[in-house]
């Protein structure tokens, strides 16, 4: 967390601080903000497999909850092998709503995914589009007949990259750098049930505490409550930033 955001929490706190002072105080405890390293592609194209149509054309917003969702893959190394990693993240609010942690990545560990974003927004979702790259686990049937089951259409990316999936591949990157090599992390993780574990915790402070700055500084959680309390009531909703 740099500065900026650590001014913001700490203002929401009730702390009657500047961000000046907040800057020269870490400066003074050597504490620095994370820093997002290199995207490193963990999903594999499989050639042979018909892509769906790219729905999306990199225009991540959407209105409302369960109208679009992004996903992508990532890697942890540990001591004991490699912890595949898969988010799926509403473009709505940012909401993390379902995630997946395993030593392996095949296209079961993504339906666990889906499965827990399912479970937690409803047994059906009509129209909701579910967008990722073109991975070999995205492409599969399972994958497709998985969305279909629940009234989701899968969208891919055209052109390959960064850019095509850039909201999957954001939440990737700081998930990164906030907690797999968070400065509050010294050494290697041991095992893959270590990265599930912390993975848990931080996706919890991600959604509920985590301010974002594409949603005015607030928590996804919040931003979420504060739609639905419009929607109830037919009051506009205070724009995204």
């Amino acid at each position: 967390m740099g500065a900026r955001k650590l001014w913001k929490t700490a203002r929401r706190d009730g702390h009657d601080v500047g961000r000046d002072q907040v800057a020269r105080l870490m400066r003074a405890a050597g504490i620095e903000g994370v820093r997002r390293g290199k995207r490193v592609r963990t999903t594999k194209a499989d050639p042979a497999a018909a892509r769906h149509p790219d729905l999306v054309h990199r225009n991540f917003a959407a209105a409302a909850p369960n109208q679009l969702w992004v996903t992508d893959l990532t890697f942890v190394p540990t001591w004991a092998g490699v912890a595949y990693v898969c988010f799926i993240i509403d473009a709505h609010s940012r909401m993390i709503v379902g995630w997946r942690v395993a030593s392996h990545m095949r296209t079961s560990m993504v339906l666990d995914a889906l499965e827990m974003a399912r479970w937690s927004r409803g047994t059906t979702l009509q129209d909701l589009i579910c967008h990722s790259d073109a991975g070999s686990q995205f492409t599969s049937i399972r994958y497709g007949e998985r969305l279909a089951e629940i009234g989701a259409v899968p969208s891919i990316g055209t052109v390959g990259d960064s850019f095509d999936n850039a909201l999957a591949e954001t939440v990737n990157g700081y998930y990164k750098a906030e907690l797999i090599y968070g400065p509050a992390r010294s050494r290697p993780w041991k095992t893959v049930e270590d990265v599930e574990l912390a993975t848990l915790s931080w996706v919890h402070w991600h959604n509920t505490s985590r301010l974002h700055s594409y949603l005015g500084d607030i928590p996804p959680t919040e931003f979420e409550a504060a739609f639905y309390d419009a929607y109830r009531t037919d009051q506009p909703l205070i724009g995204i930033q």
